[in-house]
């Protein structure tokens, strides 16, 4: 074994935010003083080695001298912590009124995960692999967000299985709040995958059958729509690139959206911060 220090590049500001987040956690569990293996402090960077990509959880632990068990279930806590400090739908949007922003914009994407056998019924009855996406070919689950026209995410959904369709999430979890955010001046930007999802949402103008083309008019529609949602589908790109860890989940399915919330916190802290030191 040899011995080697490392760098985690976030800055300490960060760390000590989760640390907090961590030390009111213990305090309201009623956690005694010197009875866990790592100060708050600690336990904040092995969480946050987690989210910027080290998947080794077993090799966390080593380096921080706690068992592979302490390991999962400090970085599971974390996630938790996290994760209860996002904020929901309606705050999410009133926020977006708030700041001023013209429009938000709609936008879902799938995150790898391990192979994951669960059977469901499909939309023709017959059995499928539920966590099975058949437009990515691969296992994943289904996250929809809210998205700032600047591309900083406001908000994350539950997650669900890869095989569910983007439109079938969006009316089950935000569509409604959207309409009666559209009747306050606060449209919704999307693209083709959420056709017909309603008033208030904007989607392209679809292709006519057979031969027909686009009016001018129309494509020009298209084109502004594009240009306009372009730099807010950067969203995904930016919790993906930072919080490394989403592009490939390895914990249980079922806490991709507990993940995602958790990498918005961090990522909502982050632009903060940097706002604050300008």
């Amino acid at each position: 074994m040899i011995a080697h220090r490392a760098t985690l590049d976030v800055s300490r500001a960060l760390v000590q935010y989760v640390a907090r987040l961590l030390h009111e956690e213990r305090r309201l569990r009623g956690t005694p003083q010197g009875s866990r293996a790592l100060s708050p402090f600690r336990q904040a960077v092995i969480v946050l080695r987690w989210f910027r990509g080290e998947h080794d959880i077993p090799k966390l632990g080593r380096d921080h001298r706690t068992s592979r068990a302490t390991a999962y279930r400090y970085i599971h806590e974390g996630i938790g912590v996290l994760a209860a400090q996002a904020p929901d739908l309606h705050e999410a949007l009133d926020r977006a009124q708030a700041e001023g922003l013209a429009y938000v914009i709609l936008d879902g994407t799938l995150i790898p995960i391990d192979r994951c056998a669960e059977q469901r019924l499909s939309a023709k009855g017959e059995p499928i692999d539920a966590w099975y996406s058949g437009k990515a070919h691969q296992h994943a689950g289904n996250l929809q967000a809210l998205l700032a026209p600047g591309g900083l995410p406001l908000w994350i959904a539950e997650v669900e299985p890869g095989s569910v369709h983007d439109l079938t999430v969006a009316r089950a979890q935000v569509l409604g709040a959207l309409y009666a955010a559209a009747a306050r001046d606060l449209p919704t930007l999307a693209d083709s995958g959420y056709d017909g999802a309603g008033i208030g949402i904007h989607t392209p103008i679809r292709q006519p059958e057979g031969n027909q083309i686009l009016s001018p008019d129309n494509r020009t529609y298209n084109r502004l729509l594009r240009a306009l949602r372009c730099l807010g589908e950067r969203g995904f790109a930016l919790l993906k690139g930072r919080w490394r860890t989403l592009q490939h989940i390895t914990v249980s399915p079922s806490r991709i959206g507990d993940v995602a919330r958790a990498a918005l916190v961090l990522t909502h802290f982050e632009h903060d911060y940097l706002l604050a030191i300008r």
